[in-house]
């Protein structure tokens, strides 16, 4: 058997469920018959049946199960959460093999999904493309095994490594970095993310919108920290078209689609802020910077990539500095810019 082969299928389905299934990981499921795929299915969206339970509704009634092999890109479940036990439903379908990509790393399954279908007297394959299954679902992993959500910091800068120019020009247009392409990349990277974060400064002073509008997509959680709440109401960022959290030093509160959290500004910000976004469940978060809040990041080695555009045929000269990074060697042509990218 091409193991190889078969659970790729299940990973390229699985890569079809994002962003609808988070929270949930992203799973492909594949069921083969004398080296022929009969059923698959991939879970398509949060609260709704998971990969293994849509493939074998696929699978047709005269094919016996027990003559299959089942496929999964992810350790089937063992718990009961907004839907049945997947490793039950297989026992119970009667297959006697089973070949799994990777371990599920919430501590509800971690493992226990596979000891099931063993203690069943399945013969579970595991490990097959495990590196390829790790990244797919690399911030469900992050968020399990590093107990904070997966960052993503991304900034535009120019030839001469400015964000902006200072002051601000009076039309916003003369003070734009990338091109059209890179807008629509950076948009599409937004729709995504679970969350995007920005500091107090860049609210302020540019007045962002952080939405999705160049791209379909839902509109990521909008982020930002303002110590003293000097962000008034009519700024973009607390325009109804997203929810928003506001980190602050001052009140917890919520009010219709924004939710204010009190912080400790006495102690570590970027600590407190993963603590309650894990609370509140948000895998994922795309940081706009600023130049502080991004060099925040950077400097406390609290990030998973970052991605730099940069024009190059753009100069400012002066204005806000961008974080300095060795921008050489590989990137990828968007348009007229230039992306960059950096692993943690």
């Amino acid at each position: 058997m091409n193991h190889e082969h078969y659970m790729q299928l299940a990973l390229d389905l699985a890569q079809q469920g994002w962003p609808n299934v988070a929270p949930n990981p992203m799973v492909g499921c594949v069921i083969v018959h004398n080296n022929t795929v009969v059923a698959q299915g991939y879970h398509q969206q949060y609260g709704l049946q998971h990969a293994e339970v849509n493939a074998i509704n696929d699978l047709n009634t005269e094919i016996d199960p027990k003559e299959c092999i089942l496929y999964v890109s992810l350790e089937p479940c063992s718990h009961q959460g907004k839907t049945p036990p997947c490793a039950d439903l297989i026992v119970h379908k009667g297959f006697k093999t089973v070949v799994v990509a990777c371990k599920d790393p919430n501590p509800l399954v971690s493992g226990n999904g596979i000891a099931k279908l063993k203690q069943a007297g399945i013969n579970v394959i595991e490990g097959i493309l495990e590196p390829e299954a790790n990244k797919l679902n690399r911030r469900f992993i992050t968020f399990f095994e590093k107990k904070r959500p997966y960052y993503i910091l991304k900034w535009a800068q120019t030839a001469d490594g400015f964000m902006s120019r200072d002051p601000l020009p009076a039309n916003k247009a003369d003070n734009k970095i990338s091109g059209p392409e890179a807008q629509k990349m950076v948009h599409a990277l937004r729709a995504s993310e679970m969350a995007i974060m920005v500091g107090k400064n860049t609210v302020l002073l540019d007045d962002p919108s952080l939405t999705t509008r160049l791209v379909e997509g839902k509109n990521p959680i909008r982020i930002f920290i303002d110590k003293n709440l000097e962000v008034q109401d009519a700024f973009n960022i607390y325009a109804k078209d997203a929810e928003t959290i506001v980190f602050n030093g001052v009140k917890d509160e919520v009010r219709d689609h924004i939710q204010f959290i009190k912080l400790n500004f006495e102690v570590n910000i970027l600590s407190q802020i993963s603590d309650k976004l894990v609370e509140l469940k948000i895998q994922s978060v795309l940081v706009e910077g600023g130049t502080t809040l991004l060099n925040d990041f950077i400097q406390q080695n609290i990030f998973d990539e970052i991605l730099v555009f940069e024009n190059p045929n753009l100069k400012f000269g002066t204005g806000r500095k961008a974080p300095q990074m060795n921008l050489v060697g590989h990137f990828d042509q968007i348009g007229e810019d230039k992306l960059y990218k950096f692993l943690g």
